[in-house]
């Protein structure tokens, strides 16, 4: 969920935004949030907490301490509320001072299945952003759960879409906001991404490299440690391939691919530039194709102070896998009995308008 506002201030226009788990922030929510920016000039990010996440959807994967910093690493973000409300109401916009709230274009239910932004939508205080194409947190959990590789290209196998379009969902019907269409990478996505700033003299450019797969709390605290290294610091990151993950990682990593997590890095505000494809070893032609200085010595070794790991987040996942199936299959269930209830009013409407045209 995503809300966002403005609130005239003298001259200066002043957006806020909000509400949502940001469990498994991938860059669909770096997307909507860059989206909600874009209606207004500063935006306040809601995450919800543990609680509210676990009473109205079920176990989340990250800590809410997690999530607060993972939100706060996204460039768009000026400001978070920490345990922010569940459901949307007129009384959290004025008290944040936002005139409207931003939501993706598919819908959000409470446990009892009611519209989060019901409130704000009666009262003309909500904008809507396109959901992000080919992926979803229901998907990204799928792929650690199914250990096969098929999710490395977009030439996606039949058994990985069968799996993705059955994980944790119920037998009766598939819900459009639940299911995930295919992901395809565009020129125009990175620009959107992207800061298109070049290094400028008296910068400190920076270069690390990994897969950097799952963005996570883990990274974020690592390119933090980054950033601070200089005083103006431009930090380019190295995704390796792939294959090349595969190769010295193994199973189905990387679970995200080079696509994916090329706009998962790009989203944070600690990183300047992505190299797509960067060699596994740091050779002379790389740092001379970034002006770095031709000495050697110039190496670092950074600590972050955070041991988190992609596989500790996969492990996560598969010990709580029952308790994963069952969160989907209930909100699938619930955004099911939505669309049969929005079904319902339509052909009733239909209904009154013929026997009307019939009088």
């Amino acid at each position: 969920m995503i809300k966002n506002g403005h609130h005239a201030t003298g001259s200066d226009q002043r957006d806020e935004a909000g509400c949502s788990n940001y469990d498994m922030v991938h860059y669909g929510h770096s997307n909507q949030l860059r989206q909600a920016k874009a209606m207004g000039d500063y935006l306040i990010a809601g995450v919800h907490t543990d609680a509210e996440i676990a009473k109205h959807k079920g176990p989340p994967v990250f800590t809410q301490e997690e999530r607060y910093k993972m939100v706060r690493a996204i460039k768009w973000v000026d400001e978070i509320v920490e345990g922010a409300p569940y459901v949307t109401t007129l009384e959290t916009l004025d008290k944040y001072n936002c005139d409207f709230c931003v939501h993706g274009d598919d819908i959000t239910l409470t446990v009892d299945g009611k519209d989060t932004y019901e409130e704000v939508k009666r009262a003309g205080r909500y904008r809507e952003c396109k959901r992000t194409q080919g992926v979803s947190t229901t998907d990204v959990v799928g792929r650690m759960l199914l250990m096969t590789k098929a999710h490395h290209s977009n030439l996606v196998s039949f058994y990985y879409q069968q799996h993705a379009d059955n994980f944790g969902k119920g037998p009766k019907g598939h819900s459009p906001w639940t299911g995930v269409s295919q992901f395809l990478q565009t020129s125009q996505k990175i620009i959107q991404f992207a800061s298109g700033k070049e290094p400028q003299p008296g910068d400190t450019i920076i270069y690390v490299a990994g897969a950097f797969d799952l963005f996570h709390i883990g990274h974020v605290d690592f390119l933090e440690m980054v950033y601070k290294q200089a005083e103006r610091p431009y930090v380019i990151v190295g995704l390796h391939f792939d294959q090349e993950v595969n190769r010295y990682k193994g199973k189905n990593y990387p679970i995200m691919n080079i696509h994916e997590r090329t706009l998962s890095v790009l989203a944070c505000r600690y990183v300047s530039e992505v190299v797509i494809g960067a060699p596994y070893a740091v050779g002379k032609d790389l740092l001379d194709h970034f002006k770095e200085p031709r000495k050697r010595g110039i190496l670092k070794t950074i600590d972050s102070g955070n041991s988190l790991t992609t596989d500790d987040i996969v492990q996560r996942i598969i010990e709580n896998r029952l308790q994963f199936e069952a969160r989907n299959q209930k909100k699938e269930a619930k955004e099911m009995a939505v669309i049969e209830a929005m079904k319902r009013r339509e052909q009733q409407d239909q209904s009154e308008a013929a026997s009307e045209a019939a009088h």
